[in-house]
């Protein structure tokens, strides 16, 4: 069953999701929503051309920082200091860049205006932050999500040159402020660094033992 949501800010029992993950279909995308979303597992993933649509996945593609796997030729990367590394300097920037940097295989982006003034708006309240990698003075790469407690749950990432995303996934690895990175669904590209899949049931004890 698919729960249509009014005005109240309430959702449904994530474990009523359907087989896809969809749960709830409309709402908006206040901040308290949102936060109350993310708060319970789920997340919001639509197009221009559907409604606001929430998912809450009955499995969780996470990476464990503590799992992080870096290559050899990754390590070669990061010590030739090519890239450099900052924290919540451009927002927008990488949320705008995330929505429009073309990617192998996929047409199109789920970021649309509305979801990026939302999260531009969550970033302004303190609650989503963002991962930038420059080379040479210019944005490259990098990543944003929104962080609840000690989980951090990843949007979505872009790279212009190549390994600039995943140095974004390292540093936030590294950076000790985490104990889990959520990627929601599965990639090639993080489970090459050490994410897989985990229940719903130890995806939300995490959330549910927050720190911070």
């Amino acid at each position: 069953m698919i729960f249509r949501l009014n005005k109240r800010l309430q959702f449904p029992d994530p474990e009523l999701a359907e087989p896809d993950g969809l749960l709830a279909v409309g709402g908006d995308l206040s901040t308290a929503r949102l936060m109350l979303a993310y708060q319970q597992g789920i997340f919001p993933w639509y197009s221009d051309d559907t409604p606001i649509l929430w998912y809450s996945p009955h499995e969780r593609f996470v990476l464990y920082p503590d799992e992080l796997l870096i290559s050899s030729s990754m390590k070669r990367v990061l010590n030739s200091n090519r890239f450099k590394v900052t924290y919540n300097q451009c927002f927008a920037d990488v949320i705008e860049a995330c929505s429009s940097v073309e990617r192998k295989d996929q047409d199109g982006t789920w970021i649309t205006n509305d979801m990026k003034a939302a999260y531009i708006q969550l970033h302004h309240e303190g609650h989503a932050y963002s991962i930038e990698i420059w080379q040479q003075n210019e944005l490259v790469g990098g990543m944003y999500g929104v962080a609840i407690g000690n989980v951090f749950c990843g949007e979505s990432m872009f790279s212009k040159v190549s390994n600039a995303s995943k140095t974004a996934v390292i540093a936030l690895c590294q950076s000790e402020k985490y104990k889990l990175l959520d990627c929601q669904v599965h990639s090639d590209h993080m489970e090459s660094m050490g994410a897989h899949m985990i229940t719903r049931k130890e995806y939300m004890a995490m959330l549910n033992n927050i720190e911070g």
